[in-house]
């Protein structure tokens, strides 16, 4: 049984094993989900995580939260501005980013690497466009972008024994990681909304345009990245647009360069 079966059979019985280093971020993650969680609570909790703290606080003072300039230097006053959703969004990436970020492997580092700079751009990305087309949802649309790769970040958590899979990852078929990141995403509790709309990027579904719903959005935002995945097969189906539709779009993203930069950077740290 190669490594990637293993995987499988291991979460067909509902087993998803984080690694040691991620696991405390993992608990301060489930931590912030409690619906009655107030936000003197939420900031102890983040506290527990001086990543996740030190990363609530960057982005409270980025351009995209903070375009008075006004600097906070506290974790309370930083939750506070950002909000419960977005703090549960960004305790998320840290889990992500630490799934696969302790290998031993300077390779399989490299990969992961290579793999939350995509994240990181799509998340914002998706953040960005959903102020223009879905009121109300940047906060869920950000965290659809950072957990729509979760199964690939734990794929390279879990086999960095397994070289032909490193260098190879076209051997995780889509319907593999479709497997393993349902599994993941059950794990980390993901609300069914985002579920679904992870679930239409990994279906490769070509978006409404403009986009109609969360699913459509993820679409687009993994479409519009210039900075591909390094599991992405090479049959990826690329956006289609309409006669002026990519247009509309690169004049949203050139509108907001600035604070399209600052939150991809906040997010990639």
């Amino acid at each position: 049984m190669n490594a990637l079966d293993k995987i499988l059979a291991e979460v067909a019985q509902g087993e998803v094993n984080f690694p040691t280093h991620a696991d405390v971020a993992f608990r301060v993650r489930l931590a912030l989900d409690d619906p009655d969680i107030h936000l003197v609570r939420a900031a102890q909790i983040v506290q527990a995580e001086p990543l996740l703290a030190a990363r609530v606080v960057a982005v409270a003072n980025s351009i995209a939260f903070n375009p008075s300039n006004h600097a906070v230097a506290d974790v309370r006053t930083a939750v506070t501005r950002l909000g419960i959703r977005f703090v549960r969004a960004l305790a998320t990436a840290v889990v992500m980013r630490q799934m696969a970020a302790g290998g031993r492997s300077a390779a399989h580092r490299a990969l992961a690497e290579r793999l939350w700079e995509h994240t990181a751009h799509v998340a914002a990305l998706a953040h960005l466009l959903a102020r223009q087309f879905l009121k109300g949802v940047s906060d869920v649309a950000m965290f659809a972008g950072i957990v729509h790769e979760v199964g690939g970040f734990y794929l390279i958590s879990r086999t960095e024994g397994d070289p032909e899979l490193l260098h190879n990852p076209a051997l995780v078929t889509p319907d593999a990681e479709a497997t393993i990141g349902r599994a993941v995403l059950a794990a980390l509790a993901v609300p069914a909304e985002v579920v679904v709309a992870v679930e239409s990027v990994w279906a490769k579904r070509a978006p409404a345009l403009p986009p109609t719903n969360l699913g459509d959005l993820l679409c687009l935002a993994n479409g519009l990245t210039p900075i591909l995945s390094p599991l992405q097969g090479p049959d990826s189906p690329s956006l289609m647009f309409e006669p002026g539709g990519s247009e509309i779009f690169a004049e949203i993203l050139e509108q907001s360069g600035e604070e399209m930069g600052a939150l991809t950077s906040a997010l990639r740290y």
